[in-house]
């Protein structure tokens, strides 16, 4: 039992991560307001989003910038070995960093829309918009 604590312990973040996208979810599907909706999307996102920066980073490790010896040119005469493993993969901190742009345009996007949504119709309701939109 102690075991299971202990891992539950030390992957708190996974932890966090799901319980974020359960409730971006929740407020996706289980709300019927379209601003709580869109917040609730954005939630999802954002859960995402941190798990993939989590995921990218490595304790211990470094940037992956490689410097070279007094000399400072690509011609040195001794070659050193470079450990991969020293070094942090920036990849999916530079993928996020374009999610986080896509996620800022989506949701000024969907505002938009929303309130489109809301001087056509007179409110952000699904069940109220979908009833008007039945009785045209």
């Amino acid at each position: 039992m102690s075991e299971i604590i202990s891992s539950v312990v030390a992957h708190y973040n996974y932890w966090i991560y799901i319980a974020l996208m359960m409730i971006g979810l929740y407020a996706v599907i289980g709300k019927k307001n379209l601003i709580k909706k869109i917040i609730g999307v954005n939630i999802f996102q954002t859960a995402i989003i941190l798990f993939y920066v989590s995921i990218g980073a490595k304790k211990g490790a470094t940037i992956p910038i490689i410097h070279h010896g007094p000399g400072g040119g690509h011609h040195e005469t001794t070659a050193s070995v470079i450990e991969a493993s020293q070094y942090m993969n920036p990849l999916p901190h530079v993928l996020m960093l374009t999610a986080i742009v896509v996620a800022v345009a989506t949701l000024g996007v969907a505002l938009a829309l929303a309130i489109k949504v809301y001087n056509q119709y007179g409110t952000l309701e699904e069940d109220e918009i979908l009833s008007r939109i039945r009785v045209r």
